[in-house]
């Protein structure tokens, strides 16, 4: 059931019809939706989705997300659709699940990177549905910030990082979510998890019926497999829970500013570091706040930040994929 089933959109009709006339005219929007807010463009339009990668400073082979109006919609963008995708489309959309299937004509290769599969959602947020409808298409958008970096969760996220490069910012509020959908491959004969998100693993099988595996990498490119991505500007380092404290003290003896994503079971010892954000011991809490922490540590001058996997199931196995993704080896900047 839609989270935001009961909720008033949140942004005025004037700022939604606005939204909608830019992206006829080539334009550029950020999206707010459940997980992080889009940088959107028309789906159809070429020109503006190049406009994206340049904006976004991503790689052109990285393919888009196209944001439809609802499941209704899917053949419209979509080719051969297995039960499998149906059932999932059905139960999890609109919501924080994306599907990998053949590309229909009217998606262009500039949104897919060149391939000919497409990665397909249905937001759940009413401002950017009421967009999609007014629109009268398709939305393709990665997320709203520079390529590898934290993912924006806030209209003020946005304007911080990409500024006028955007020519229009739909703010409707926070993100319910914080973290980027879970992508869901259907193109083959058993389903499977590129990119863990809002939707579990868990939840997934129990529809299904069967295990479905998870794939760190995969023949099929989608967004967030990039071995650096969702970063802050200081560098991530990943400890086990116990050893949290003893590494910020080496980290600060060297010289570093060190920030910590302290976990619960490490909450009662003392802390000298520089700057320490507490983490929820719910993990829709936490991943909900995940970004704005690294953001956080960011404006508060860390170089180093230091992190705790948590466990890996429900929304944690999505946590530690950012987690692992933010600390992985990223170019010089």
């Amino acid at each position: 059931m839609s989270r935001w089933k009961n909720r008033v959109v949140s942004a005025p009709t004037t700022d939604i019809e606005k939204a909608a006339g830019v992206l006829r005219d080539g334009g550029l929007v950020a999206v707010p939706t459940e997980t992080v807010y889009g940088l959107g463009a028309n789906a159809e339009d070429p020109t503006a989705v190049k406009r994206v990668f340049q904006v976004k400073g991503r790689p052109p082979s990285h393919p888009l997300i196209v944001h439809i109006g609802g499941a209704e919609h899917l053949d419209d963008w979509v080719q051969d659709v297995p039960p499998a995708a149906r059932l999932i489309a059905e139960r999890f959309w609109p919501g924080p699940l994306t599907l990998v299937l053949r590309r229909g004509r009217r998606v262009p290769l500039e949104a897919t990177g060149g391939l000919d599969t497409v990665a397909v959602r249905v937001p759940d947020h009413p401002v950017a549905l009421a967009l999609l409808t007014i629109f009268g298409g398709a939305v393709a958008a990665p997320s709203a910030n520079r390529f590898g970096s934290v993912s924006p969760t806030t209209a003020d996220h946005v304007r911080a990082e990409l500024g006028d490069a955007v020519d229009f910012v739909l703010d409707g509020g926070p993100c319910q979510v914080g973290l980027e959908s879970t992508i869901v491959d259907a193109t083959g004969d058993v389903p499977a998890i590129l990119r863990p998100g809002g939707v579990t693993r868990e939840d997934l099988e129990t529809v299904l019926g069967h295990p479905l595996p998870v794939h760190s990498a995969s023949q099929v490119r989608v967004p967030g497999q990039h071995p650096s991505h969702y970063a802050p500007q200081a560098r991530v380092v990943l400890v086990e829970p116990e050893h949290v404290h003893a590494e910020g003290e080496r980290a600060r003896a060297r010289g570093h500013r060190v920030g910590i994503l302290l976990p619960p079971s490490a909450a009662d010892a003392p802390v000298t570091t520089h700057a320490v954000i507490a983490v929820p011991a719910s993990m829709p809490a936490y991943a909900r706040g995940l970004y704005g922490y690294l953001r956080e540590l960011d404006q508060q001058g860390c170089d180093l930040i230091i992190a705790c996997l948590p466990a890996e199931d429900g929304l944690g196995l999505a946590i530690a994929n950012r987690l692992r993704r933010a600390a992985g080896p990223r170019p010089s900047r």
